[in-house]
């Protein structure tokens, strides 16, 4: 298809009516069929623009004046949101945000998987959309010689210095300032990415919200630095909920936060939290949702679309520390796990140990290695659970469960793109897709969290 040419310049100041929402939450505008991606602009709103950039096919642009406003337009009530990036949405209402995430996923699996007439469910929202993550990553740099700690800015590098963030448990926000100024205290030097310089490079904290614990890990440049003994000293004086001060050393001229040496300069290894019954010890690294209150939500569609009697061996594709195998080891007959990552895989033994679940096994390796040769051993699932990263499913794991025919498959999804594609793999390989139960697990952000049924077609 060839693209479309610009109608517009760059610079150009036009009148537009946004018609909808990109899957990031920018506003869509059209001027003779060219699209536009404007911030802040919500559907049915008029508005003067300037056009920022010119692409091929597209343009961006920024609101200069409103003329029209949407009645689902409300203030944002964190002072440095139009600043920050970690939200995206704070701008529309909770109840319009429900609807948008619930109009997204349908479009995309349209679009994307070809999956017509499939029951999309109402978002599962929040009572209280607010102080909900348990876990900060809090980068930090310097200005005029003094600390400072916060978000980046919207596309850039520049950190936004931040007291408090309305979707970090408060805890988290407390201890993240207060190591600031301890580390300010003694003279530590913030890590500078362009001269690879200076030592502290993130501040990342953890709350266990059923025991009101925190774990602080600092991330730095060197293993050594100076003062460190009055450093700790002074975080646990501070702070008595600190049960644990982790250090990670990331010498690496890189973005990635976490580097590959990680030791506990003082208290537990691990920080302790509850999801229903169920009690998780977390290391540093360990991946746990970030919103333990929807993550239960979540993990009991999955087990109820599970629909398991006590009778049935389950596999959990993407096991990570066990979060929901061992919710499915509630109630099935015999769980097994995979991971490809073997922390994860140390972490969710525990975890089962520390629960007393003695019918789940786990192991480490890539799914499409270690199922088939589970099912070489006579391992029959009777249903697969996935719960993959952002890029979805391996192609040769989808492959493998065709062949295995399990049941059912239950697919919890954090990205619907990839999700529609696998789902369309899945369809053409005999499952059909029942129903999809979106879940807000990251309110005022435009991500969106998804459980899917399918079934075996020739099988229900």
């Amino acid at each position: 298809m060839a693209k479309l040419e610009a109608p517009i310049n760059k610079n150009d100041v036009i009148e537009v009516t946004f018609e909808d929402l990109t899957h990031e939450g920018a506003g869509v505008a059209k001027v003779d069929g060219f699209p536009l991606f404007v911030p802040n602009g919500l559907p049915g709103e008029q508005a003067q623009i300037k056009i920022v950039k010119v692409k091929k096919g597209y343009g961006y642009g920024k609101i200069l004046e409103f003329y029209k406003k949407s009645p689902d337009r409300i203030e944002p009530v964190c002072p440095i949101y139009k600043q920050c990036g970690g939200c995206q949405l704070q701008h529309l209402s909770c109840e319009a945000q429900l609807k948008f995430k619930q109009k997204q996923v349908k479009e995309v699996l349209t679009r994307i998987g070809h999956l017509e007439n499939i029951t999309v469910h109402p978002v599962l929202g929040m009572k209280d959309p607010w102080k909900y993550r348990n876990k900060s990553q809090v980068p930090v740099g310097e200005i005029e010689g003094g600390l400072v700690a916060g978000f980046f800015q919207q596309r850039s590098h520049t950190i936004i210095n931040m007291e408090e963030c309305l979707i970090q448990a408060e805890e988290n926000d407390r201890v993240v300032q207060g190591v600031k100024r301890i580390a300010e205290k003694y003279g530590m030097r913030a890590y500078n990415e362009e001269t690879h310089s200076g030592t502290l490079r993130h501040i990342v904290t953890r709350y266990g919200r059923k025991t009101q614990d925190v774990m602080v890990v600092l991330i730095t440049r060197t293993e050594n630095f100076q003062h460190k003994d009055k450093i700790i000293d002074d975080i646990h004086e501070a702070f008595p909920q600190v049960k644990s001060i982790i250090q990670n050393i990331n010498s690496k001229r890189t973005n990635v936060i976490f580097g590959d040496k990680t030791k506990v300069l003082w208290g537990d290894e691990y920080l302790y939290d509850s999801i229903g019954d169920i009690q998780f010890a977390i290391s540093a690294r360990s991946f746990y949702q970030v919103n333990p209150e929807q993550t239960k939500v979540l993990y009991d569609k999955a087990l109820e679309y599970a629909k398991l009697s006590g009778e049935e061996t389950v596999i959990d594709a993407y096991c990570g520390i066990g979060t929901i195998s061992l919710f499915l080891a509630q109630k099935a007959m015999k769980v097994y796990g995979v991971e490809i990552v073997p922390e994860a895989i140390e972490d969710a033994k525990r975890n089962a140990k520390l629960n007393g679940m003695t019918n789940v096994e786990f192991e480490v390796g890539k799914s499409e290695e270690i199922i088939p040769a589970w099912h070489q051993q006579g391992i029959k699932a009777d249903v697969i659970v996935v719960d993959p990263p952002r890029k979805g499913c391996d192609t040769e794991l989808l492959e493998t469960i065709i062949k295995m025919k399990p049941k059912r498959v239950v697919y919890v999804s954090c990205n619907p793109g990839t999700l529609a594609r696998d789902l369309r793999i899945l369809e053409d390989g005999g499952f059909k897709t029942i129903e999809v139960q979106p879940v807000d697990m990251f309110p005022h952000t435009n991500h969106v969290e998804c459980v899917v049924s399918t079934y075996l077609a020739d099988d229900k």
